[in-house]
């Protein structure tokens, strides 16, 4: 703070002096949300917002015009400010508060870092989940598109340490989930940038703390353009005659918009739909009273897991959760058993008697929280309650619903769910269903492929993937078979797809996997899993130099028309655009001579760059070389 407020007070001496700044321009790009996420009351202003509103240097009615002009938008990628500093030099700020723009967009945001004077990062300091997934997917981003660009991390906010314990089982403790001023500072040495912990948007803060800080940063910009202006005044003088021709830029690539998840809702709907069914639960009074799969249950349970004989006690070491599977369960498997007769003599469900009443009456309410990701834990309690009137029961049954979703060897040390919210399903933070992908436990279907065979669950292929439910549900082969041949698909690319369905994530490891992997996602009709792998072709393809696109093997015109017969509009519409955008590496290659009359038109006039700028950069390059154009000097 020293440091910085000593430097604004020779700036003070600085402003007064006229300085060469007159039709000049400031462009300051801010990145991060500095909301709390913990807390969902919408602060009235932000922390650009803040400062273009309260600083002195910046004029005051045409920034308050232009802040609530721009605030009417509902949540824009970014927002765009403009205000007037130090009386003349016009001041642009571009505020991007959803990280979002660099998945989505990356011409955009690489045009706002690249032509950024100065660039601010700002996050909550409460916030420890977003400031991880900035540092490791976003920084790096930025780190790279850099070019001697002074940053500004401001860490917003005053750490929530003192909370009360919660009764939620998904909290393990409240340590740790603030972001350090260690943590802030090994990110400003990263990035060359300058540390700012801001505990609240007051006037000192963002008048004096912030705006010292940014203000300094602002006159270093107009100095070095002013030095530039000069160097470029006098190489123009140098030249007489023809100017250069100026390069416009490339045409905006089309954006690619990513489908939202339904992860959560498929595997939910499963538990209403009844298919698959291979476990049914039964009172003490054997009436049956829900059906399951053992499948989803293992993914969030130990207890099952040990119920099922997917784990042994010796596995576990846990007595608590062996004692809860004693008290709460036991496995009919008696023929006599009142409808045994008229269950499929193929592979009957299993028969589980909940020897717990209470429990038992809960039950239903327990496996909806169970199927839609085990996190509305409020809205499980409060079921309960309704259906049991005594605390005592209420207590008890939540306690055996905390033990069933226990870890072993760990204590339920729990926070406040209320000011909670979680950001993924359990079976994310507990057993993972990617535990049971391609393991024979559990597993009800083989698929065949390429002489190998690969173990899978048809519940969890049914609630995921449409085409799969009419195959196993229908008057098909499939519905009764066990064994599957697949036919079309090698068997790392059918485990990818597989991958996906079990944990709607995959991550192809390089272009020629990804557009198998969106073949075989078209021939399974799973929409979403072909915008992720078109999104990871683009995002490639628009990383590597113009070196390596010129050297690669990868054939971009065969990419293009596999886009096309696989209906993958988006994927082959960009293709075009890049390869018109990269014309000059693209129409050296033999496959360019592939492409269709139609295909060829189109790069044709989109091109870049275009005909008439390389043919008015062959006349000056002719008139450089001639006579005419002579140094004076020598």
């Amino acid at each position: 703070k020293e440091t910085f407020f000593k430097k604004k007070k020779s700036h003070q001496f600085m402003l007064m002096v006229p300085i060469h700044s007159y039709f000049r321009s400031i462009h300051i790009v801010a990145l991060g949300n500095e909301g709390d996420a913990f807390h969902q009351d919408s602060r009235p202003s932000g922390l650009i917002r803040a400062y273009l509103g309260r600083s002195p240097l910046v004029s005051g009615d045409e920034s308050s015009l232009l802040l609530s002009a721009s605030g009417a938008a509902a949540r824009p990628v970014f927002t765009e400010y403009q205000a007037s500093a130090f009386g003349n030099v016009k001041l642009v700020v571009h505020d991007c508060p959803v990280w979002d723009i660099f998945d989505s967009d990356w011409y955009t945001s690489r045009n706002l870092i690249g032509g950024a004077d100065i660039i601010v990062i700002k996050y909550n300091v409460n916030d420890k989940f977003s400031f991880h997934e900035v540092k490791d997917n976003y920084i790096p981003v930025i780190k790279r598109a850099l070019n001697s660009v002074p940053v500004i991390i401001a860490a917003v906010g005053t750490r929530q340490n003192e909370e009360l314990p919660c009764t939620c089982p998904l909290c393990t403790s409240d340590r740790g989930s603030c972001v350090s001023t260690t943590e802030g500072i090994q990110l400003a040495k990263e990035l060359g940038a300058t540390y700012l912990e801001l505990h609240s948007l007051d006037d000192f803060y963002i008048g004096k703390y912030f705006g010292g800080v940014l203000e300094y940063f602002m006159i270093q910009a107009l100095n070095q353009k002013t030095s530039e202006k000069m160097k470029r005044r006098k190489m123009s003088n140098s030249f007489h005659g023809i100017r250069p021709p100026q390069l416009e830029q490339p045409e905006k690539m089309p954006v690619l918009k990513a489908e939202a998840s339904h992860y959560n809702a498929d595997l939910n709907n499963l538990l209403f739909c009844c298919q698959c069914v291979d476990v049914v639960f039964y009172s003490p009074d054997l009436k049956e009273v829900a059906e399951a799969h053992k499948i989803v249950l293992c993914a969030v349970s130990h207890v099952f897991m040990l119920l099922f004989s997917v784990k042994s006690p010796a596995d576990i070491q846990d007595s608590s959760i062996i004692q809860t599977t004693q008290d709460l369960f036991t496995i009919n498997r008696d023929p006599t058993f009142p409808g045994a007769s008229q269950e499929s003599p193929g592979n009957p469900p299993l028969r589980v008697i909940v020897k717990d009443a209470f429990f038992c009456s809960c039950l239903s309410d327990i496996l909806r929280f169970i199927y839609s990701g085990a996190f509305q834990w409020e809205e499980l309690e409060d079921d309960i309650r309704k259906k049991l009137k005594d605390s005592g029961d209420v207590s008890n049954v939540i306690e055996k619903v905390k033990c069933i979703l226990k870890t072993p060897g760990k204590f339920n040390c729990l926070r406040n769910c209320k000011t909670y919210q979680a950001r993924k399903p359990l079976w994310f933070y507990n057993t993972s269903l990617k535990f049971f992908l391609n393991k024979p436990m559990l597993a009800d279907v083989v698929f065949e492929i390429q002489g190998a065979t690969v173990p899978a669950h048809r519940a969890i292929l049914v609630a995921r993937c449409e085409v799969m439910a009419a195959m196993f549900n229908g008057n098909y082969m499939e519905a009764k078979s066990v064994l599957i041949p697949v036919y079309g698909v090698s068997k790392e690319t059918f485990l990818s797809f597989l991958e996906y369905l079990y944990t709607d994530s995959c991550c192809p490891a390089g272009i020629f996997q990804a557009m198998c992997l969106l073949i075989c996602a078209e021939m399974y009709q799973v929409s979403r899993l072909q915008h992720i792998c078109e999104l990871f072709i683009i995002t490639q393809l628009q990383s590597m130099p113009s070196r390596e696109l010129a050297s690669m093997n990868l054939d971009i015109v065969d990419l293009l028309k596999k886009a096309k017969f696989h209906h993958s509009d988006c994927l082959s519409t960009w293709l075009l655009h890049f390869i018109a955008t990269n014309y000059l590496i693209f129409s050296q290659k033999p496959e360019f001579q592939d492409l269709s009359v139609e295909e060829r038109s189109f790069v044709e006039k989109h091109r870049w760059p275009s005909t008439v700028y390389l043919k008015q950069l062959a006349e000056y390059r002719k008139y450089i070389h001639s006579r005419k154009c002579r140094c004076l000097v020598m």
